[in-house]
């Protein structure tokens, strides 16, 4: 990984029912908020909110929002594939996407390079309750961790609620991720999206760049923003306000791992991923493929 600036976007839907209108005008919203924000940081890669072309909590079922949306690449990312061809800049967007058959919606993250080319797509694995269309919601779940190689570093992508599960963070470490970005429309506390923005950070100390809805979405629910960068030692070095626009940061990796907390002469000793204990790993394999569940839920 090189050094970089980035930029975590957020930007709010537009008002009203879902509908081809509100789409493109949340597309012109996510392009105006780009060209802004490099014009203003000079980023190299900017990361947008979860489906920040519809908003998260759609409205419609799963057959209708397959009606709205389209295949990537597509109708759906082509305005933000032109404006990362006229920056010459990588872009992370948040979008629903159509899958093979009609009802079949993925919650996508799409990394899109300078060139404007699709570098990877992945497809949210840990869907938030009322979301998974099995349950009566309007998202299919994906099934594959993605990191990417680009002339920045290696990317991995991940979603919202992906950030509370450690496993797919580590996964993407092991594979090589330098840096995970999490685009989200997060509905829960900011506590709890600090908290695991910087654990998953510090877990595989890798950086996070997380980008939080801001706004109403078309059923009414509220966002707060409060987007962040946050390095390898947990340090959160950018952190937006809850309204729409962005913040950004200079990454350095030569010392990304310099010191053992924040300006601190004390150097940094272990590696989170180094020293992991494989021989527990492998003897608990079975165990951590078992179904469970929490003690203390009564339902």
């Amino acid at each position: 990984m090189r050094a970089m600036t980035v930029a975590a976007v957020q930007v709010a839907p537009a008002a009203g029912p879902l509908s081809a209108e509100t789409i493109k005008a949340n597309l012109d919203n996510c392009v105006d908020h780009l060209h802004r924000a490099v014009d203003a940081t000079g980023a190299e890669l900017v990361v947008l909110p979860e489906t920040a072309t519809t908003g998260f909590t759609p409205g419609l079922p799963p057959e209708q929002l397959w009606d709205l949306v389209s295949a990537v690449p597509g109708p759906i990312t082509e305005p933000v594939q032109e404006a990362a061809r006229r920056r010459s800049v990588h872009v992370v967007l948040g979008s629903y996407a159509r899958g093979d058959e009609r009802g079949v919606v993925h919650n996508a993250a799409v990394l899109i390079g300078p060139t404007g080319d699709i570098l990877g797509t992945y497809h949210k694995t840990h869907l938030f309750s009322g979301e998974d269309r099995a349950d009566g919601g309007w998202v299919t779940p994906g099934d594959e961790a993605v990191v990417v190689d680009t002339d920045l570093g290696r990317i991995g992508l991940m979603i919202c609620f992906d950030g509370d599960y450690p496993e797919l963070a580590r996964a993407e470490a092991v594979l090589g991720a330098e840096l995970i970005c999490r685009p989200s429309a997060l509905l829960r506390s900011a506590d709890i999206w600090e908290l695991t923005n910087r654990a998953r950070a510090y877990d595989n100390h890798v950086y996070v760049v997380a980008a939080n809805a801001t706004g109403t979405d078309p059923a009414g629910v509220l966002y707060f923003g409060n987007s962040m960068i946050v390095t390898p030692i947990a340090e959160v070095v950018a952190r937006a306000a809850s309204h729409q626009g962005w913040v950004s940061a200079r990454l350095e990796p030569a010392t990304a791992l310099a010191s053992l907390t924040p300006g601190s002469n004390i150097p940094q000793r272990f590696d989170h991923l180094a020293n992991r204990n494989l021989a527990l790993v492998e003897r608990h394999l079975d165990d951590l493929r078992r179904p469970a569940r929490s003690p203390f839920r009564r339902d």
